[in-house]
């Protein structure tokens, strides 16, 4: 992201069900997940410069078994300069701001036929996956620069298939 920040439209997408009875969502590894996707979108939503959203949402990743522990979420934010008070503040707004940020997360997923994590996306088409540490569907290849070389051609207004 560092390369093309300035060019990218990047848009942080989690999976999951929504649930009808209260509008919220189901997420497979319960509830710890939900919350954990939702600091990762009130960073996002709160500081929208990947640089700052991406390196926090990474550093929580980093450890994910321990999310969303206070002491790792302190860390992260600290690290990557996300003002703690703030983020707690977006996460347990009384409105249903963070479920409803997640809630459009996962709603974006499922329009997208996006149903592994992580699967990146690239000019609305699936560009690679990785699926449980493997590598796949990635014609233009899985490493940072290749990834970086498809946006740019892309912004160039380039044909790149994908």
């Amino acid at each position: 992201m560092e390369q093309v920040h300035g060019i990218v439209d990047f848009k942080l997408s989690f999976i999951g069900t929504p649930t009808d009875a209260d509008d919220g969502v189901a997420c497979m590894h319960g509830p710890k997940e939900c919350l954990g996707n939702m600091i990762e979108l009130c960073a996002a939503s709160l500081y929208p410069n990947p640089k700052i959203s991406l390196g926090f949402a990474m550093c929580l990743s980093n450890d994910y078994e321990h999310i969303p522990d206070q002491d790792l979420i302190e860390d992260c934010a600290l690290e990557h300069r996300v003002d703690f008070d703030k983020l707690n503040h977006c996460v347990s707004r009384d409105d249903g701001y963070a479920i409803g940020l997640l809630r459009k997360s996962v709603v974006r997923s499922a329009e997208a036929g996006v149903h592994t994590s992580c699967t990146i996306r690239l000019n609305e088409e699936v560009r690679c996956v990785l699926d449980s540490g493997e590598w796949r569907d990635c014609e233009g290849g899985h490493e940072v620069d290749d990834l970086v070389r498809d946006i740019k051609a892309l912004y160039r207004g380039a044909v790149v298939d994908l």
